[in-house]
């Protein structure tokens, strides 16, 4: 026997959040307008980091050219739309299907600390953000200028903003070409260089990551969450447990939507080496959805999970599922920490 309550419409006013700049205090705290909340219950040690970056498939649809929300942008004040996409929006700009963050590619100990965005040979790469070029070339992870660096290519921004007092940088790999030096300072949209197959690839696109705090391979984050939506498109973040609580890592789970009826399967995160979101402790993420209702599938201990959930435009719809316990639908309950909405500026 299934239980279900639907999450019911409700207008959401935009408002726009600004990033914490350097040197400067905070915005004001805008406080969001409520999600929707209910309910559904089907009863049917750190590793050694090993980047490897292979070429998936593809996503099932090709409408991706919507422009993006004007960055910043976020209906909360967990949010942060920081970031525009590394290829512009008149090219096919979103992560690939099979390789987001936190995956762990089969038959390896690598998991994926970014995003994969698919794109020709030779395609712009451009700033996600304004920042100064604190690397450009070979070595990010190996040093020394090595060649045969897993990142290949590589440039890293770090930002004029933050969140709270922790300073932003982000990551493009796998360049043909480099145009841009150490110490230059770059406006989002501007070209760094454009895309190429260095590094540990087996076709062309951009590797692009997201670092908080400090630029090191394990102070990543979910880039989905801070790449701005295409117009009119949400988020889908969720928490993954199992009945005891702890986090169920490399679970599938199927999101089908009501409307159109594309089955899409994210993967949840795989190991500690990925790190979730402060406020969201999400360890699934998917981004760019069209609004309208949306069935959740997870398959546990032999039995199958559901529950319906709605995606808003412009902003980050949650779940929890724990176990034999079912789905919670509905914002964290948790308490967002005071390091990340005010203190000390960022070091520049």
């Amino acid at each position: 026997m299934t239980q279900t309550s639907l999450v019911t419409s409700v207008e959401i006013p935009i408002t726009t959040q600004t990033p914490v700049l350097a040197g400067l205090d905070p915005e004001p705290i805008i406080t969001p307008s409520p999600l929707p909340t209910g309910e559904t219950v089907n009863r049917q040690g750190e590793p050694p980091l090993n980047l490897t970056f292979p070429t998936p498939g593809v996503e099932p649809i090709s409408r991706w050219r919507n422009p993006l929300y004007p960055v910043p942008f976020a209906l909360s004040q967990f949010d942060h739309f920081y970031f525009v996409r590394p290829i512009a929006v008149d090219q096919v700009n979103w992560p690939l299907a099979d390789y987001r963050y936190g995956y762990i590619f089969p038959g390896t100990e690598s998991v994926h600390t970014g995003v994969d965005i698919d794109a020709a040979l030779h395609t712009p790469i451009i700033a996600a953000g304004d920042g100064k070029v604190t690397f450009a070339g070979f070595g990010l992870q190996n040093g020394n200028s090595d060649p045969n660096d897993p990142y290949g290519m590589a440039v890293v921004i770090r930002h004029d903003f933050g969140l709270g007092n922790r300073q932003l940088s982000t990551v493009y790999a796998h360049m043909d070409r480099v145009d841009v030096v150490v110490g230059q300072r770059v406006n989002a949209g501007d070209q760094l260089g454009i895309v190429g197959e260095t590094g540990f690839t087996t076709g062309p696109h951009v590797h692009f990551e997201v670092r908080l705090e400090t630029n090191g391979s394990f102070t990543t984050r979910n880039p989905e969450l801070w790449l701005s939506p295409p117009q009119g498109m949400g988020v889908l973040a969720g928490k993954l447990l199992n009945t005891n609580g702890s986090l169920l890592t490399s679970q599938d789970i199927t999101v089908v939507s009501r409307a159109t009826e594309i089955s899409r399967i994210v993967t949840s995160y795989a190991y500690r080496t990925v790190t979730s979101d402060e406020y969201y402790r999400e360890n699934v993420v998917l981004g760019s959805l069209d609004p309208g209702e949306y069935w959740i599938f997870v398959d546990y201990l032999g039995e199958r999970y559901r529950t319906l959930i709605n995606i808003y435009p412009g902003t980050i719809s949650y779940f929890t599922f724990k176990g034999e316990k079912g789905f919670t639908v509905g914002p964290p309950n948790l308490p967002y920490p005071d390091s990340l909405t005010g203190g000390s500026p960022p070091v520049n």
